[in-house]
């Protein structure tokens, strides 16, 4: 019982947005879908949901394309937003309920749950267009899970949400997912992406580059990464050959390894440089793996 991307392809005149791509998303999982600017990210999400078909190949969910299930399957988030700016925000999400199949007294009763829950009850009867934009998004996040789809398909999210709401939604969304809902959505924030994501796929130039389970990926990276923090000569690293400096922090710093590097002698070099308070050897981040196979396909 999965969501299945079968070998699609989808052209714009001389421009191949998505090329052969193939992955699947198992039922129930939270699932990154990322990729740099241009990548095909947003078409891909609009020929899972039918919006724009495929020149080639095929997209179903637990075997059926999206068109054969019932109403009210799936919730989308896209990533320009697209709100009635005259209505009142309590009738436009009544409105959006009943559009995705509840009955008006259902949809009105989850709306003020909703309100509740994103501390918007102030705003209840004003216009969207008298919103901030932070608060139009959280109102088109509610829209998306109004009425409890099968499948949530988010694009970026948490664009334009503060920190307080951001871990707000992070919260809502485990919670849909622990559910038993399956969780697909796209962000340029990779700690996002690495907190709360058991699997991913990345593409670029339209094509895969990685897939599975986040936990495995970085697995078989190595533990590649270290991170010292030294009170005493900065520059002590210079002399090693095969380390490279990744990021200057001013609680660490952290250097990637080459294979013939021994750990050991880098902490005898630091140390002989001053006080060594930390020392450790570290998974990559999502941010550099990221870097690293976008790099790659460039």
């Amino acid at each position: 019982m999965s969501l299945v991307i079968s070998d699609v392809t989808k052209r714009f005149r001389d421009v191949t947005a998505v090329d052969s791509l193939s992955f699947t998303v198992p039922e129930g999982k939270m699932y990154g879908f990322l990729g740099p600017n241009g990548a095909g990210k947003t078409t891909t999400m609009r020929m899972i949901l039918g919006i724009i078909q495929p020149d080639e190949g095929s997209v179903t969910w637990k075997g059926r394309s999206f068109g054969r299930h019932r109403k009210g399957l799936f919730g989308y988030l896209p990533e320009e937003r697209g709100l009635y700016p005259k209505m009142r925000l309590d009738e436009h999400l009544v409105f959006l309920g009943q559009l995705n199949g509840l009955s008006r007294s259902d949809a009105r009763q989850r709306t003020d749950l909703w309100i509740d829950r994103f501390a918007l009850g102030e705003y209840r009867h004003k216009r969207i267009e008298e919103l901030s934009k932070g608060n139009q998004q959280k109102v088109q996040t509610i829209g998306t899970m109004l009425h409890e789809p099968e499948i949530l398909i988010l694009d970026e999210p948490f664009s334009g949400l503060d920190p307080v709401n951001t871990a707000l939604l992070k919260e809502v969304l485990i919670e849909h997912n622990q559910a038993g809902k399956t969780v697909i959505f796209s962000s340029h924030r990779m700690d996002q992406v690495e907190e709360i994501c058991e699997d991913i796929a990345l593409i670029h130039k339209g094509r895969l580059v990685l897939n599975g389970n986040l936990r495995a990926i970085k697995r078989s990276m190595g533990r590649q990464v270290l991170r010292i923090s030294l009170e005493g000569n900065q520059d002590f690293w210079a002399k090693i050959p095969g380390l490279s400096l990744l990021e200057s922090r001013q609680d660490y710093l952290e250097f990637r390894l080459s294979s013939h590097v021994d750990p050991n002698q880098v902490l005898a070099t630091a140390m002989e440089a001053g006080q060594v308070t930390r020392f450790e050897l570290v998974e990559p981040s999502l941010d550099q793996i990221f870097v690293e196979k976008v790099g790659e396909g460039a």
